[in-house]
């Protein structure tokens, strides 16, 4: 198993910075309505969906064989 230092070298060298302050530094605040995360346009239609989730499904499943 590798960690993700080997699998991204760029990391090497690169301090740890936690989560609560990279949302600090880029200024990101806390979803105060889940509706500002709705997209309703997102997918054309069920069916442009159904074959995304396919997809999404069929991609996680490769790599449990």
């Amino acid at each position: 198993m590798s960690t993700n230092a080997e699998q991204n070298p760029d990391w090497l060298g690169t301090a740890h910075v936690p989560a609560d302050e990279l949302a600090r530094r880029q200024g990101v605040k806390p979803v105060a309505n889940l509706d500002e995360l709705a997209r309703p346009e997102l997918f054309e239609s069920d069916d442009e969906l159904d074959r995304f989730l396919a997809d999404l499904y069929a991609s996680r499943r490769e790599g449990m064989a």
